[in-house]
C-alpha cells in the first residue's frame, strides 16, 4: 500500500507521517495538514456494502493513516465504536420525504462530532507512543457547540492529556452548554468567552502560533494539539460514514452499484462536506455535494461569486453550530483548487486575515463544479422541521432542517432526482426548545428538560442518555473570559 504523507496548505516544512500530523494538529506555518495524494478505495463497493461500520472504517482509514499498523488501527476503531453508541449500526439511515437521513447522532454526546472524536483520543495516544513523545498533550479547542462536548467526553481522564475548550458564552443552546459545563475529569477545563465562535477559533489559532508559549510549554513538559476539524485525525474518520451510507443503500437495494447519489451537508466550518469531497475523490459515486448554510451564508456567497468575505453581520440563529463566518476547512479545498500551490494559498489566507476577504480566479472556480451552495432562513428552517413532523412523523434538529430545506431548493432549481443522502448532524433533543417551537408544541413548558420530555412523547423516541444524565449533574466549570485573556487562562491551567 502506497504511503500517504501530510504537508501544509501554506507550503512550508517537510511532509510528515500521519501520526505526526495528528499529534501536531496544525502545521508550524499555520497551515492545515493535507494528504500528498488522495488514495483510491481498494475494495469494491459491493465488498464494502457487506461490512459493518467498524470494518468500513478500517478499510477507509488504513489508506490514509499508513504508518499505523493494522493491529493499532483496528484497536483504535474497536475502542471508539462500541456501546457508547445507542445503535448497533453506528450510523443508520432513515427514509423520510423522498430522501435518506444519515443519522450521525447516536454517540455519547448526540452529535456527529462523536463519529470522529470517539476515535481521535485513541489515534493520538497511539501516535504519541509511536513518535516517542513524552510530553503531555494539551488539546486546545474552540467549539460552536458540539465539538466541545464530544472532545471533552473523548479526552476526559485520558492519561497523558489535558483538554481546554473555549465556547461562545451566549452562542450555544442551553443543552449544549450544560453538556459542557457539567463535564467531569481532572484534566478538563471549559471556558465561556465573551464573543462569538469566530473569536474563539481565532484566539485558539493565535495561541497555537505563539512560539514563546510553545517554548515555555516544552520546558514544562507540554505540547499542543487540536481536536477541531483542523486536525486531520478528525477529518479522516468523517470520510468513513459517507462510504458506509453508500454501502447501506447498495446492500438494501436502494441503488445500483456505481449509481451516483447526491450528498447534502449542513456546515459552517466546512469539515463535514470536505470529508464527502474526499470520499468522492477516492472513487465513491457521489454526484453533487450540496453545501447548506444558515443565515451566516458566507459559503453560499462564496460558491455563487468566488469571493469569500467575512466582513458582514454575524447572525445568531437556532442552528448555532453553523453560526460561523470563517470556515477553517475551506482552506484545504482552496489549496487543492489552487493546484496545491502553498504560496498562492498562503496569499489568499493572508488576505482573509488582513482584509477579511479573498477572491479566487475563474480557473480555480472551475474546480468547484462538484459543489452547489444555498442557505435557509430561520423561518424556512422552522417550517422544514414542522413539515417533516406533520407529513412523515419524523423529527429533525435545526441543523438537519437547514440541509433538508436547502435540498428542496436544489430540487426545485435543478430537477435532479438522484437519490439524496441528507446528513443529520445532531439529535433534536439537543435543540429541544427550537424544535418544539417549530412544531408548535413548545408553549407552556418552562424548563428545557420539560421540553425534552414533551418532545420524547411527541416523537415516540426515548430521551437519549446524554440528555438524561445532565438533568441533575452538578456544574463543574464556571470560568469565563474575554477573547484577549484566552492565553492567560491556558497558562494558568497548565501552571506556566
Amino acid at each position: 500500500m502506497e504511503e500517504v504523507l501530510y504537508r501544509s496548505t501554506r507550503g512550508k516544512g517537510e511532509p510528515v507521517k500521519a501520526s505526526w500530523a495528528i499529534l501536531k494538529g496544525l502545521s508550524e506555518d499555520g497551515g492545515l495538514f493535507v494528504p500528498d495524494h488522495i488514495p483510491a478505495l481498494d475494495k469494491s463497493l459491493r465488498e464494502l456494502s457487506e461490512m459493518d461500520y467498524g470494518n468500513v472504517a478500517y478499510e477507509v482509514m488504513k489508506l490514509y493513516l499508513t504508518d499505523y499498523t493494522e493491529e493499532e488501527l483496528r484497536g483504535c476503531i474497536g475502542r471508539a465504536y462500541d456501546s457508547k453508541f445507542d445503535t448497533d449500526v453506528i450510523a443508520p439511515l432513515a427514509e423520510a420525504g423522498g430522501a435518506y437521513f444519515l443519522e450521525l447522532f447516536h454517540g455519547a454526546t448526540i452529535a456527529f462530532k462523536d463519529m470522529a472524536l470517539s476515535l481521535l483520543p485513541h489515534l493520538m495516544t497511539v501516535a504519541a507512543a509511536k513518535n516517542k513523545v513524552e510530553n503531555q498533550i494539551v488539546i486546545l479547542t474552540a467549539t460552536s457547540g458540539d465539538t466541545g462536548k464530544a472532545a471533552l467526553a473523548g479526552f476526559a481522564d485520558v492519561e497523558g492529556t489535558k483538554i481546554v475548550v473555549f465556547y461562545p458564552k451566549d452562542g450555544v443552546s442551553p443543552i449544549q452548554e450544560r453538556q459542557m459545563v457539567t463535564q467531569k475529569g481532572a484534566n478538563t477545563l471549559v471556558v465561556g468567552i465573551h464573543g462569538n465562535f469566530d473569536d474563539a477559533q481565532t484566539g485558539v489559532k493565535r495561541i497555537f502560533s505563539d512560539r514563546e508559549l510553545e517554548r515555555k510549554m516544552g520546558d514544562k513538559g507540554y505540547q499542543f494539539s487540536s481536536a477541531n476539524s483542523i486536525n486531520i485525525g478528525r477529518l479522516v474518520p468523517q470520510i468513513c460514514y459517507y462510504v458506509y451510507a453508500y454501502g447501506t443503500l447498495l446492500r438494501e437495494g436502494r441503488i445500483a452499484e456505481g449509481e451516483r447519489v447526491n450528498v447534502v451537508v449542513p456546515t459552517g466550518n466546512f469539515g463535514n462536506i470536505l470529508a464527502a469531497f474526499y470520499a468522492k475523490s477516492m472513487g465513491l459515486p457521489i454526484g453533487k455535494l450540496i453545501c447548506a448554510s444558515n443565515e451566516n451564508k458566507v459559503l453560499y456567497d462564496f460558491f455563487r461569486t468566488g469571493c469569500y468575505d467575512k466582513n458582514r453581520e454575524f447572525v445568531v440563529t437556532e442552528s448555532p453550530s453553523m453560526d460561523i463566518l470563517v470556515s477553517s476547512n475551506l482552506e484545504r479545498l482552496i489549496y487543492r483548487v489552487a493546484g496545491e500551490d502553498g504560496e498562492k494559498n498562503s496569499g489568499l489566507m493572508a488576505a482573509l486575515s488582513g482584509q477579511g476577504k479573498y477572491e479566487i480566479t475563474e480557473e480555480m472556480r472551475a474546480g468547484l463544479e462538484d459543489f452547489y451552495g444555498n442557505y435557509a432562513t430561520k423561518e424556512e428552517t422552522a417550517e422544514e422541521i414542522r413539515r417533516l413532523y406533520e407529513e412523515y412523523g419524523y423529527v429533525i434538529d435545526t441543523h438537519t432542517a437547514v440541509a433538508s430545506a436547502v435540498y428542496r431548493k436544489y430540487l426545485e432549481e435543478t430537477g435532479d432526482g438522484a437519490v439524496a443522502v441528507i446528513v443529520s448532524t445532531a439529535s433534536p433533543f439537543k435543540f429541544a426548545r427550537s424544535v418544539m417551537n417549530a412544531i408548535g408544541a413548545g408553549q407552556g413548558a418552562e424548563g428545557d428538560f420539560e421540553l425534552v420530555d414533551e418532545l420524547s412523547r411527541l416523537a415516540g423516541v426515548k430521551v437519549p442518555k446524554a440528555v438524561d444524565e445532565i438533568r441533575t449533574a452538578p456544574v463543574v466549570h464556571q470560568k469565563q473570559c474575554e477573547v484577549m485573556q484566552m492565553k492567560d487562562v491556558v497558562k494558568d491551567f497548565l501552571g506556566i
